[in-house]
């Protein structure tokens, strides 16, 4: 393929103080490979980065996507953004936070207006969020916002397996009150398209239980009974395959060894922890019922090792395959 007819992604530099700046200069030549694509954030930190990780490729200041050559790293910094070269390593800093929303605000313009065609994003930090005035904890609720979409959610995926998550960014004893029929099938429709979309034509979905044992039937807990059954009766007869409420330990060893191909997960944790351990780094968020297409990695800001050059960038190719699976609609990737 020549390369005016590959995708062009936008890569958010993230948190300038995490490991952001270096999973990107690190897969640089592996991303740049696969697709046209561009860096949004900050042309000094890029460049320290590239230099952390001894890639001969020049930083490259350009004020449009299609602006990107070859054999260099092309960075926008979107005006006003502040300036982080000066941000500790491995710290919390208000500057990094709000340069971090304003990296990820700008490429969601660029999609909107069809300048890329995918967005890969770099993780930041809630702290430095919180402390640069921006009130969303995280990536899905500041593009949920940006594109005005009401339903939308997270979803991780490994090679084989996606799982959408009904709750998020909220304390474990507020999903009680976040229980819905309605919504939690509104979920599965959400994890069905996506997963249509990436070449599975029926999708098998099943839903977790929120008690353990799902609830014995109302000896720990009654909402499998109240909410759970419910929803998957709904979502049945809209045509989805969605099947449960069943205990999420036996249901993610079921779907892991092939039995299927999506999850609807009830809090964070029941999700991430699965998933993260199946994937081990190979995992990647999906905002899932937004008008662009948008991964990530599904780890953190690594404060810990950040600009040591110890970071591992493999979640950031495969965030890139994704990426480009759902912006060619190619069969989805298998493990």
């Amino acid at each position: 393929m020549n390369q005016a007819a590959q995708p062009l992604l936008a890569y958010t530099m993230g948190d300038a103080a995490g490991i952001g700046p270096e999973i990107i200069a690190r897969a640089w030549r592996g991303l740049s490979e696969r697709a046209r694509a561009v860096v949004i954030g900050d042309p000094e930190v890029m460049g320290r980065a590239a230099k952390l990780v001894g890639i001969a490729e020049k930083v490259a200041s350009v004020q449009d996507p299609g602006e990107a050559q070859t054999g260099t790293i092309p960075v926008i910094r979107p005006m006003d953004s502040p300036d982080v070269s000066k941000v500790p390593d491995g710290q919390v800093d208000a500057r990094a936070g709000l340069a971090a929303h304003d990296y990820f605000c700008h490429a969601i313009d660029l999609a909107l207006a069809g300048k890329v065609d995918g967005i890969v994003t770099a993780p930041l930090h809630k702290e430095s969020l919180r402390l640069g005035g921006i009130r969303h904890p995280g990536h899905t609720e500041i593009i949920a916002e940006r594109t005005g979409v009401a339903s939308f959610a997270m979803v991780l995926a490994v090679p084989g397996l996606a799982v959408i998550h009904h709750t998020l960014h909220m304390g474990l004893r507020e999903v009680f009150n976040h229980l819905d029929s309605g919504s939690i099938a509104g979920r599965a429709a959400l994890l069905h398209n996506l997963l249509e979309s990436m070449g599975i034509a029926k999708p098998r979905l099943g839903l977790t239980a929120l008690n353990p044992h799902a609830g014995e039937h109302g000896l720990f807990g009654d909402e499998e009974e109240r909410f759970l059954e419910p929803a998957v009766s709904q979502a049945r007869r809209s045509g989805i395959d969605l099947v449960g409420p069943y205990p999420a330990d036996t249901l993610f060893f079921r779907a892991l060894g092939g039995a299927f191909d999506g999850i609807v997960a009830l809090y964070h944790d029941q999700g991430h922890i699965a998933l993260k351990l199946a994937g081990r780094g190979r995992a990647v968020n999906i905002s899932a019922g937004l008008p662009i297409i948008r991964t990530s990695v599904a780890h953190g800001t690594a404060f810990d090792i950040a600009w040591k050059g110890l970071a591992d960038a493999s979640g950031i190719v495969t965030a890139t395959d994704y990426a480009l699976c759902l912006a060619a609609g190619r069969v989805a990737i298998r493990g």
